[in-house]
């Protein structure tokens, strides 16, 4: 009988090179030695861990290697190319790593100096994309431009080009860009969408970024929409950059003010004090003159008012958008009788996200939801008019496509209400936010479970206000009434109380945001008892500890997550907690007391992949690992992988080889600003070495 080994070289080699998953990839390479030699031979990416000064340690056996990432070399954050532990020439190093890796056309690196990239770039001159992270400083010293005239002068192939993660100044990259016009003409990928600016690119150098671009396919670049600023983005800015770059099948345009992972004011109605420069006749003349776009982000933070028609003109001018996301558009759906307008029109959409918007009721929901049918993944944010039960009859409509949804910050919508909202897709649903906002949580935890009332009434009869619809939307309700009504027992299993408990058959991605002293134990009350298949979770803290009291709970309710069978995976990020670093006052907790209250019960998860971000104290610009907290992350004894975004004592790393099966940890500083004092005991090279060295020594049983 013929195996798998007697397929021919040729064909395993092209089976082995179609496979683009990592784990995959990694999977099969176990299998045989013709399996590793076939994996060697094929892969075309790879991401390099390990210490930069152990040059033996660098493998040569991925010959065909064309993408390569060294941006997570030990220890991260440090100068790639002077190890203060070795005496090796930079260039001695670049030139291990070309002899490695000769037909790398693909690079991303942690650049801090000028001078990673300079000798990087000598090394591949062929290079076609580059992504430079860094998240330290840039010196006040340096030239304007040092970080890029070298790449964009030696690398006359560059076409791609990602500064999404790389701090430098606004001004550096215009000029450059301008001097080398070769290289500019043929960019099709700039990344410009650097979170850690404070006010983004100004006008007129978006003017200079497009025209010296004009080939541009794709555009993300952070500005500033507000007009009380000088620079700001408005109608003149728009038309220049349909006009500059009418190639464009993706644009981002987003406000630095929207680039934080900050929940907004729960009480503001969705509307700023200020108003944007952007009119209805700019939006529609800039939608006319970029006919190719296949995905738009305008996220503008200040008011765009009465946008409904120039929304329509999106589906006839750029009838192959598929990706819309839009923030502070008002009047995006008028929905006042059942003919349907505005951003309903919009047929072609995929992906839909709208962020505070003012004026967006349950009608208008509807109306996207009867005109969008093809959406997949819909996002509402910040919308506080709306309610469960235009959600609801939206994912009804959408009930054959929909299986992302978020819901954040809508006044109206606390977790119980979102959870009921999607009920449903909820055997659909493969990827979920929510606001842990237990309002009446202990009602919830004490009543019927929410599913019975689901149960006897999947889908609500159209009340007079949805009604207003016409005559096809109501048959339209109807029949899906019926439909959902024949095979709802396939979505519930009976458990031993005798109550009825919703399945989430395919959720696997789960996100919650949770206020500062709030618990996560009301979550299964919730409604989010039953996820079979449940793999990754990511959790965001976020609030003031100063000034409040200690919480009554020993524990922030991580222990409650254990009866997810399979959850493995998890982000907990707590990087916008703010507290007390050192001494707090009188009657209060320190960060290290808050720490053991949060991870207070990870140890009972089986966790093999965990992200974690401690709190900060902004004031002395502090995010450690605590001592409380060290210990806690020790007791994830089946934790393969851990990366902390902060900084660490050494001695409380070593608590983390208690972990038997632990194979992969590090700290990143990947927060702007990141700490520049590489001498501390947090932060020196040698101290991350000592604990890797300790690491790499011991034996893992697999």
């Amino acid at each position: 009988m013929a195996t798998i080994n007697d397929i021919p070289d040729v064909i395993l080699s092209n089976i082995f090179a179609s496979i683009s998953d990592t784990r995959t990839r990694n999977s099969l390479s176990l299998v045989s030695r013709k399996f590793m030699l076939l994996d060697r031979a094929t892969r075309v990416s790879l991401t390099l861990r390990g210490n930069a000064r152990d040059l033996f340690m660098i493998p040569t056996c991925f010959r065909s290697v064309t993408d390569l990432d060294l941006s997570f070399l030990s220890p991260w954050g440090h100068p790639l190319l002077s190890s203060p532990l070795s005496d090796t020439d930079p260039q001695l190093l670049a030139h291990r790593l070309r002899v490695a890796f000769p037909a790398v056309t693909s690079l991303t690196v942690y650049a801090r100096s000028p001078l990673t990239i300079k000798i990087l770039v000598q090394q591949w001159p062929g290079l076609k994309r580059v992504k430079l992270v860094r998240w330290h400083q840039r010196l006040a010293s340096w030239p304007i431009g040092e970080d890029f005239v070298c790449l964009l002068e030696q690398c006359e192939n560059l076409n791609w080009l990602d500064l999404s993660t790389f701090y430098y100044w606004t001004e550096d990259l215009p000029p450059v860009l301008q001097a080398c016009p070769k290289v500019s003409a043929s960019l099709v990928h700039l990344n410009l969408l650097t979170t850690s600016f404070a006010e983004g690119f100004k006008s007129q150098e978006i003017k200079e970024i497009t025209t010296a671009c004009p080939n541009l396919k794709n555009f993300l670049v952070a500005c500033n929409f507000d007009p009380r600023y000088i620079g700001f983005v408005g109608d003149e800015t728009l038309l220049a950059v349909a006009n500059n770059c009418p190639k464009l099948t993706l644009l981002h345009l987003a406000d630095t003010s929207s680039l934080t992972d900050v929940r907004g004011d729960p009480d503001n109605e969705g509307f700023t004090s200020e108003d944007a420069m952007v009119t209805k006749g700019t939006l529609v003349e800039f939608f006319s003159g970029l006919p190719l776009l296949q995905e738009l982000v305008l996220d503008v933070g200040r008011n765009v008012r009465d946008t409904s028609m120039a929304l329509e003109m999106l589906n006839s001018k750029c009838k192959d958008l598929r990706v819309l996301k839009l923030g502070q558009f008002h009047g995006i759906c008028l929905a006042n009788e059942s003919q349907l307008d505005g951003i309903a029109l919009c047929s072609g959409l995929e992906e839909l996200s709208i962020k505070n918007c003012g004026d967006l009721t349950d009608m208008g929901l509807i109306a996207i939801g009867r005109g969008c049918s093809k959406l997949s993944r819909f996002e509402v944010q910040g919308c506080k008019r709306i309610t469960e039960k235009g959600l609801r009859t939206m994912a009804c409509l959408l009930r054959n496509t929909l299986v992302k949804v978020k819901i954040s910050c809508c006044k109206n919508l606390d977790a119980a209400a979102s959870l009921r909202s999607v009920e449903p897709i909820r055997d659909r649903i493969q990827w979920l936010h929510i606001d842990c906002v237990w309002n009446g949580w202990e009602e919830i935890g004490n009543s019927e479970p929410v599913g019975l009332s689901f149960w006897h009434n999947q889908v609500e009869e159209p009340s007079s206000l949805f009604s207003l619809m016409g005559s096809e939307y109501d048959h339209e309700m109807r029949r899906k009434k019926c439909k959902y009504s024949s095979d709802v027992s396939d979505g519930y299993i009976l458990e031993n109380n005798g109550f009825w408990c919703k399945k989430w058959d395919r959720l696997q991605y789960l996100s919650l945001w949770i206020g500062v002293s709030e618990l996560l134990t009301p979550l299964a009350a919730a409604g989010l008892l039953n996820c079979p298949n449940l793999e990754e979770i990511r959790i965001k803290v976020e609030g003031d500890c100063r000034g409040r009291s200690k919480p009554s709970e020993r524990a922030f309710g991580l222990s409650s997550l254990a009866l997810y069978p399979r959850l493995s995976k998890m982000q907990l990020d707590c990087s916008e907690t703010i507290g007390y670093a050192l001494t707090a006052p009188s009657g209060q907790m320190d960060l290290s007391l808050w720490e053991r209250f949060f991870l207070n019960g990870i140890g009972e998860l089986r966790l093999s992949e965990l992200d974690y971000w401690p709190p900060q104290d902004r004031d002395v610009n502090h995010r450690s690992l605590s001592l409380p907290a060290a210990g806690l992350l020790a007791e994830c004894l089946e934790l393969r992988k851990l990366f902390i975004h902060g900084t660490a004592h050494e001695h409380f790393m070593m608590f983390l080889l208690k972990i038997p099966n632990l194979r992969d940890v590090q700290l990143r500083e990947d927060y702007y600003p990141a700490p520049e004092n590489d001498m501390s005991t947090e932060m020196r090279a040698g101290s991350c070495s000592r604990f890797e060295a300790a690491l790499n020594r011991r034996h893992i049983l697999d």
